[in-house]
């Protein structure tokens, strides 16, 4: 570890990271830093006393946030993930929470893509073949001339959208508002049951929130026409299991989860064996193009606090 990696006193440590300064890379020399990367035992309280900004080590914000209380000069929480659902009751008055939006935008949008080829072309029962070596053929879907629409249009979506441009399919896009975006307009959430029929897959992208909870429920999903493929890579709850269980179970569907509910799911459960269905264990974000940008983000974001710029990313405390 350089100079530059810990503070001269490491009391008075303002910053809170799970990389050392050399690494991030930018920063001014000196920076009173206490590095912690969710592994071992955090900073005794002796290092806490004065940290204002605390950037959560990724996949282990169970791990940090029992630490939030124990920060009396906290101003700013960092997430690295995009979705922070449980952390707004951790972090305490008069600091605010800010996501990693942007982060996982590539690497979620990449197995979005691959969901949806591997779903259409049939590739696990191609797999599945292979181990038994049985030649198969048989005719199969095309992402060519599909329909796509995305459930919650956001800059995961947006990524999404880039990667199916040279697929030659047609793109729907909702969000909470109306809104025109570079690629087309983008419907209000109203217009969600008219588009669903509408759709050859659908691609759930939205946060999870109180109003997403259960919102592929048993409504949502008898709206989507026969044979059409739900992707989920946001999160498990904003899926009804049940419903889509019986949805599967008739045949009238398929589905590709990166996420489920209940998350991890255990063995026994009856998604792992439900027809027409392809699961991956929650790994959307969790690749080689995920370091660089939560560099670049907490870098960026170090500097606009430094400087007294307004912070991005900040996310309001749900409504009571």
């Amino acid at each position: 570890m350089s100079p530059m990696d810990r503070p001269t006193d490491r009391s008075a440590a303002r910053f809170l990271l799970p990389y050392p300064p050399s690494q991030i890379g930018g920063l001014p020399a000196g920076l009173p830093v206490a590095v912690w990367d969710g592994t071992g035992a955090p900073p005794g309280i002796e290092n806490l006393a004065a940290v204002e900004f605390f950037v959560i080590p990724y996949t282990f914000a169970d791990v940090a946030a029992p630490l939030m209380p124990r920060l009396p000069r906290l101003r700013v929480v960092q997430s690295l993930s995009a979705g922070v659902e449980g952390l707004h009751q951790h972090v305490p008055t008069g600091a605010v929470l800010c996501n990693a939006g942007g982060v996982h935008d590539a690497s979620t949008a990449e197995l979005a893509v691959t969901l949806m080829l591997a779903s259409l072309r049939g590739l696990p029962g191609f797999i599945r073949n292979q181990d038994t070596a049985e030649w198969m053929g048989g005719f199969r879907q095309a992402l060519a001339d599909r329909t796509v629409l995305l459930v919650g249009y956001g800059s995961i979506a947006s990524a999404v959208e880039a990667r199916l441009t040279p697929f030659e399919c047609d793109v729907l896009r909702v969000a909470r508002t109306a809104r025109d975006a570079p690629r087309g307009p983008v419907h209000p959430i109203t217009e969600l049951p008219e588009l669903l029929p509408r759709a050859d897959v659908v691609v759930l992208t939205v946060p999870l929130t109180p109003h997403t909870r259960g919102m592929a429920d048993a409504d949502f999903l008898a709206r989507m026409r026969d044979g059409t493929l739900l992707v989920n890579v946001s999160r498990g709850p904003v899926v009804d299991t049940g419903a889509l269980l019986a949805e599967l179970g008739a045949g009238r569907l398929s589905a590709a989860l990166d996420v489920t509910d209940p998350e991890p799911l255990p063995a026994g459960h009856p998604l792992w064996h439900a027809p027409n269905t392809l699961i991956t264990p929650h790994v959307g974000g969790t690749t080689s193009a995920f370091l660089p940008r939560a560099l670049r983000l907490v870098r960026a974001q170090l500097l606009r606090y430094l400087k007294g710029e307004p912070l991005e990313n900040m996310v309001p405390p749900p409504a009571p």
